[in-house]
Order: structure tokens, then C-alpha cells, then sequence
């Protein structure tokens, strides 16, 4: 490929890196997974600019813009790519694969890189992302697995990756578990567009003549909404049914959620959002099992009382084929158990 001949999105994998030269809070809110930030304006610089643009002129807002992003290039030369070797295969991109793009692709290539442009840039790979997502989830068989809440489900999953299995680990990428209780501490959600991102890199890197293993989920995962062609894929697949006695499960979510049991305020402040459906009463008695420390009483109630009864509910409407599935049953709380049943979910699969 010469180094002025137009790239697609479909062409990422030809590169050894890409790189992403809009600014860190277009970044944050969304980008090619696996891409490395090399803002040519930064957040104030491209307000800057931006600004000139509209209320002075374009040919001063140029001006200034030439030179601040010259002084970035030369910044980011020296200290991040410095060390590339001389066959580094660089791709660019920027919002539209135009000025700011096109002006670290010409230094790079000047130095002797084989830099290229992504052309359309964000705008265009956005674009695929959206298309690929509304199609490609069919292409797959999903193998999905289904359980009580506290059943080891996520950790099932994370065995089946390490014995090979293909595996769209939603709640991992969403970082969120799917419940009230479900965000993580210290960890925010992605954006809805990154959410869309990393499940779209995922789906690329898998094999559609093998199954492909996920958790049962509903349509959001936290404030993220799942792509609509996959969870209308997930809820026509075949299933595979965990179970697990409670005297397992409550254990197991006791320590999933540790950082709840050492914050009872915390876990108050989520268990308000369940008033509705519970009433005040019931509500104030389950923050007083947690002020008293009685945790495992506290789990087994929200599980007998809130988490089965709509868990069983959801997936008898959302997943018909829940009880034509592979029955597992969940013996011991160990790394050794749940490695025996990814076994047994690839061999029954």
C-alpha cells in the first residue's frame, strides 16, 4: 500500500498501530479500541481555535491552530514515537480525516514511517461500527448462559475464556453487573458510543464457524443499552442453565459485592431505588440487617424476595429456550469447580 492511497476501516488490522490525534475529550468519549491518544489541539486548545474560527476569522484561527499543532507534533515526536522502528506502519485519524490528521500523517511520512490517514476518519469508522453491529450478531451462534442471580454466571464465563471458548463478556466491557447493586467502585460505565466500540472490536476478533458464550442479559446493562441486533440474537439462541443451591450463592455474592458489606450507607442509598417496588418498610428493615452486620441474611432475602422473582420472570419471557438448554449445577466455590463446568459447556456445546 503507498503511503497517499485511502484506507478503510476494514483495513485496521494491516497497521501497527493506530493513533488518534483528536483531543483527550473527543477520545474519552469514544475511539477505535486499542488506539493510542496523540492530540494534535487539546480540550482548550481546539475551544481555542474553534472559537477564533467563528468570531475572528478562519484565516487567524488557521494561524493560530498551525502553530499549536505543530508545537504538539514535535512534542509528541519526541517523547512518545521517537523510539518506533523504521518500518512502523502507523494509521492516523481525526473527526473527519482531514487537517489534523493529515498534518501528523505528512510529518510522519517526511521522517520516513509509513504512515497512512483513515479515510473519512471517526466520522467513518462510527458510521461502520453502527452498520456492522445491526448484522453482525446474526452471523454467530450464541451459546447462552442463564441463572440465578449469585449463580457464578460472570465467573463461569471468565473460566470458559481461559479454556479457549469464544466469549462476549457484556457486564466486563459495560462495567456494570446488571443490577441495582450492579456498578462497580471507583470504575465508571464507558459511554454508550465506547460501550458500542469495544463490543464491535470483540465481535471482529471471533470465529463465526464456533460458539460464542454470553451471559443472559436485558436490554441495559446500567445506563448502557445493548445493541439491539444482539440482544435480539441472545434471546433466539440456545441456552445453557446454571444453578446453584443458596448456601453457595449467598457466599459467593457476599464476596462479589465486599465493597457494599463495608459500606452501608453506600448500599442504603442503592437500596432506595427498590422503594417502589417494596415499600418503606421492608426497604428501612433490609438497611438495618446491613447496619447490623448481618449480611448473609440481608443477601438471602433480596434473593428470595426480589433478585429470583424477576431474574425468573425475565428470562421465562426474554429467553424461550431456557429450559431446552444444558443443565449445570454449580457443587463448590472454588476456581477448580467452575474450570470443570467450562469444560462441560464446551464439550455439550
Amino acid at each position: 500500500m503507498r503511503n497517499n492511497e485511502p484506507v478503510t476501516v476494514a483495513q485496521l488490522a494491516e497497521f501497527d498501530e493506530v493513533i488518534d490525534v483528536r483531543s483527550e475529550a473527543e477520545f474519552a468519549e469514544d475511539h477505535i479500541p486499542g488506539a493510542t491518544n496523540c492530540p494534535v489541539l487539546d480540550n482548550e486548545e481546539r475551544i481555542r481555535v474553534g472559537t477564533l474560527y467563528k468570531q475572528v476569522s478562519p484565516f487567524d484561527a488557521k494561524k493560530v491552530g498551525a502553530a499549536l499543532v505543530s508545537r504538539n507534533i514535535a512534542r509528541h515526536i519526541e517523547e512518545n514515537l521517537a523510539q518506533r522502528p523504521r518500518n512502523w506502519k502507523p494509521l492516523i485519524y481525526c473527526w473527519r480525516g482531514g487537517t489534523r490528521s493529515g498534518a501528523l500523517t505528512s510529518v510522519l511520512q517526511q521522517i520516513g514511517w509509513r504512515a497512512n490517514r483513515l479515510e473519512g476518519g471517526y466520522k467513518t469508522y462510527r458510521r461502520a461500527v453502527i452498520d456492522d453491529l445491526a448484522v453482525a450478531p446474526a452471523r454467530f451462534n450464541w451459546r447462552v448462559i442463564c441463572g440465578l442471580t449469585g449463580s457464578g454466571k460472570s465467573r463461569l464465563l471468565r473460566e470458559l475464556v481461559r479454556a479457549g471458548a469464544q466469549v462476549l463478556d457484556l457486564e466486563a466491557l459495560a462495567m456494570h453487573r446488571g443490577s441495582v447493586l450492579g456498578h462497580l467502585p471507583d470504575a465508571p460505565q464507558p459511554s454508550q458510543k465506547m460501550f458500542e466500540s469495544m463490543v464491535w472490536h470483540t465481535l471482529r476478533g471471533f470465529d463465526p464457524t464456533r460458539p460464542v458464550f454470553v451471559e443472559s442479559e436485558s436490554k441495559k446493562i446500567g445506563n448502557l443499552r445493548t445493541p439491539e441486533a444482539l440482544i435480539d440474537a441472545m434471546w433466539a439462541s440456545d441456552c445453557i442453565r446454571l444453578e446453584a443451591p443458596a448456601t453457595l450463592r449467598v457466599p459467593m455474592l457476599l464476596d462479589e459485592y465486599a465493597h457494599f458489606v463495608q459500606a452501608p450507607d453506600a448500599l442504603g442509598a442503592k437500596l432506595d431505588c427498590l422503594v417502589t417496588l417494596h415499600g418503606h418498610e421492608r426497604i428501612n428493615a433490609w438497611k438495618q440487617l446491613s447496619i447490623g452486620g448481618e449480611d448473609a441474611r440481608l443477601v438471602q432475602e433480596l434473593l428470595e424476595l426480589h433478585y429470583d422473582p424477576a431474574y425468573t420472570r425475565s428470562i421465562l419471557h426474554h429467553y424461550p429456550r431456557v429450559d431446552q438448554g444444558l443443565r449445570l449445577t454449580v457443587g463448590a466455590d472454588s476456581d477448580a469447580e467452575f474450570a470443570r463446568l467450562a469444560v462441560a459447556c464446551i464439550a455439550g456445546s
